[in-house]
């Protein structure tokens, strides 16, 4: 180990004063600057040596600096702000050629181009030595979960080289959502996307006040293992969108969001639906588990194979539709008592 580690360098607050850098609100930028905090994310990650590690919005370098005194082969920092190439620059150089630095930004950047392919290993393999590793702001965590759960659900970007592990920070309230049980009331659509393909575990509960700026909230830890097989066989769309209208309507029965998923006039496909499955339609979402949602996503394949209409309907589209309709025919109305009121005379 103690040949990884890095020269002595200037501590972070010191850096942070040297190029003068500060968080920015609308990015969502809060800096880590306590390396016990830092060293115990990395930690958390699992073992490093001789890996690839890719990390996400490394800032000014606190979680880099901690991963860079592991025995990881290399690190590659993602950073979308400029501002933080000096220091980053600084820490390249400490670590003599294991740290490169990409510009852009995560919710775009090509990460499949900076992992080594020989790196790859099969899928129903052990996870490669290839390791995604980030203090995520709160704007893009859950967009960016999502758009990587549909990759690894796709086996490509950085999943083309196996099950690439993550160890993630996200709000505290969104990491209890990724790992609810059933029945937990924190329980979602974003609970069963992350387990039917995942298993995720929250390892640690950061304060917020460890930050700077401080945000109102705490900080979870997460970490991911993609499984071998997802515990829903079907295309990640299919069952995203199933997910998403099951879990719409949290405080009614979930007949209400499956109603959603057909037009009006094809009721006869939602007792369909429940009859095929066995699923309760006086259940509530959060009473799911992933085996009656799996149910639920292959009775809806089945019936969007017998009628291929179905899959391309939107009911947010024909509910958007109809408020249209009443609008205008509000205005119209409007429209037609003024001229009247203008043609006839009040009493």
């Amino acid at each position: 180990m103690s040949s990884v580690r890095l020269p002595p360098l200037p501590s972070m607050q010191d850096l942070i004063r040297l190029y003068q850098l500060r968080a920015r609100k609308q990015l969502s930028q809060n800096f880590l600057l306590d390396m016990n905090l830092t060293r115990k994310i990395v930690k958390s990650a699992g073992k490093l040596d001789g890996g690839f590690v890719c990390e996400v919005g490394p800032g000014p370098g606190g979680i880099t600096r901690s991963l860079l005194n592991t025995g990881a082969h290399h690190v590659a920092v993602v950073e979308k702000d400029r501002r933080f190439l000096p220091s980053l620059q600084l820490l390249s150089e400490a670590a003599q050629g294991r740290l490169s630095i990409h510009s852009g930004d995560i919710l775009s950047f090509n990460m499949e181009n900076i992992i080594p392919e020989n790196l790859a290993v099969p899928w129903d393999s052990a996870p490669p030595n290839i390791h995604i590793i980030g203090n995520l702001p709160f704007s893009v965590s859950t967009p960016l979960i999502i758009m990587w759960l549909a990759a690894m659900s796709n086996q490509s970007g950085p999943w083309k080289f196996g099950r690439t592990k993550l160890t993630l920070t996200f709000q505290k309230e969104v990491a209890e959502r990724m790992t609810a049980n059933i029945l937990s009331k924190q329980r979602c659509r974003l609970s069963v996307m992350c387990q039917y393909l995942c298993k995720v575990d929250l390892k640690f509960v950061i304060p917020g006040r460890a930050f700077v700026p401080a945000p109102e909230v705490d900080v979870g830890v997460v970490h991911i293992v993609p499984r071998v097989q997802p515990l829903i066989n079907l295309p990640f769309s299919l069952v995203e969108k199933v997910v998403r209208h099951i879990y719409h309507f949290r405080q009614k029965y979930i007949r209400r969001g499956i109603e959603t998923l057909f037009p009006p006039d094809r009721l006869d496909l939602v007792e369909a639906m429940f009859e095929e499955t066995n699923v309760r339609p006086e259940a509530r979402s959060f009473q799911l588990s992933i085996e009656q949602v799996g149910r639920l996503c292959h009775a809806y394949n089945n019936i969007c194979q017998h009628n291929a209409d179905i899959y391309t309907y939107d009911y947010r589209s024909q509910e958007n539709a109809r408020q249209v309709r009443k609008k205008n025919q509000i205005q119209l109305e409007k429209f037609e008592a003024e001229i009247l009121g203008d043609i006839i005379p009040q009493s």
